[in-house]
C-alpha cells in the first residue's frame, strides 16, 4: 500500500472524486488550493483533497473510495495519513457531509464528533436532489477532531 501525494493533474482523478461530491463545479472550487493525495495498492483505490481552511484548521473536501474497494480500510488508511502529516499542537481536522446514515457513522468510527450544521446546504447549491442510503441530502453536517 502506498499513498502519493498529487500535485499535477488532479482533474485526472475527476471520475473517483466525483462519487464524493457529484458536482464538478463544487470540486472545482476546492481542487486547486487543496493537498491531493492517492492511496494506491497495486492499483489507485481511494482519493483524498485537504484544504487550509484556517490557523491549524484543515477540512477534508473529498473523500472517495472506488465501490468494489469500499469497507476495506482504504478511506480509513488516508485519514490516518492525513492526520499524521497534519499533526501539530491545536490543529483541527474537519469534513462537512450530508446527514447520511452512510457516511457520518464512519466519520464518527473516526473519531470526529458534531460541530454544527449549515440548513439547507445541497438544497441550495446543488442543481438537483441528491440521495444517499435512500435520504436526501438537505443540510451540512460538519464534524471535527482535534489532532
Amino acid at each position: 500500500m502506498e499513498i502519493k501525494h498529487i500535485t499535477q493533474n488532479k482533474a485526472d482523478f475527476l471520475d473517483l472524486l466525483l462519487l464524493a461530491d457529484e458536482n464538478e463545479t463544487m470540486i472545482a472550487r476546492y481542487l486547486d488550493r487543496g493537498e491531493m493525495f492517492a492511496l494506491y495498492d497495486d492499483d489507485l483505490k481511494s482519493i483524498c483533497v485537504i484544504t487550509q481552511e484556517g490557523k491549524n484548521l484543515y477540512e477534508i473536501k473529498n473523500l472517495a473510495t472506488y465501490p468494489p474497494f469500499q469497507r476495506q480500510g482504504y478511506a480509513r488508511r488516508l485519514i490516518e495519513y492525513i492526520e499524521n502529516r497534519y499533526n501539530a499542537p491545536g490543529t483541527i481536522l474537519q469534513v462537512g457531509t450530508g446527514d447520511s446514515p452512510l457516511t457520518i457513522p464512519f466519520y464518527v468510527h473516526c473519531g470526529f464528533r458534531y460541530s454544527h450544521r449549515i440548513p439547507r446546504f445541497f438544497t441550495d447549491n446543488y442543481p438537483h436532489p441528491i440521495f444517499e442510503g435512500g435520504k436526501q441530502l438537505v443540510d451540512m453536517i460538519y464534524l471535527r477532531k482535534e489532532l
